[in-house]
């Protein structure tokens, strides 16, 4: 989505006072630096600033679709490396492990990260219950 331009509001007002103020009196000078060609300068200049941030704005917008598209290039050519190195070692290899893949002979990690659960070592569970009389009693398997 492309950054939104800027538009100034004191630029616009500025504006229309100067052509308020150039029918009064073209070389209005209202002393203290106040004169109409002095106003007049500085619009140009907010303007030139205006124009020249809209256009960094737009290159900048220009640059990150460009920046995604290679992202999204190098994503796939990682995803094919990787695929490559499947298909020339095996996917059961030290090589694709070493690649960044799980090799297939390895159990892979559960959800959230957690080590795999080898199949000698089961959990043990803790279990409470309080029997009719009041008095807990502890099961473990």
């Amino acid at each position: 989505m492309a950054r939104r331009k800027r538009t100034s509001v004191v630029l616009e007002k500025a504006v229309r006072r100067a052509a308020s103020i150039n029918s009064i009196d073209p070389s209005l000078d209202l002393g203290n630096g106040l004169t109409l060609p002095a106003f007049s300068n500085l619009i140009e200049t907010m303007r030139t600033k205006e124009n020249a941030y809209n256009s960094a704005l737009s290159s900048l917008d220009k640059l990150y679709r460009e920046m995604l598209e290679t992202e999204d290039e190098l994503g796939d050519m990682t995803e094919h490396m990787l695929m490559a190195v499947g298909t020339r070692y095996g996917k059961s290899s030290v090589e694709y492990g070493m690649a960044g893949g799980v090799p297939k002979n390895q159990p892979r990690k559960g959800l959230r990260g957690e080590p795999p659960i080898s199949s000698d070592e089961q959990p043990s569970f803790v279990a409470s219950v309080e029997g009719k009389n009041g008095k807990k009693t502890v099961a473990t398997s």
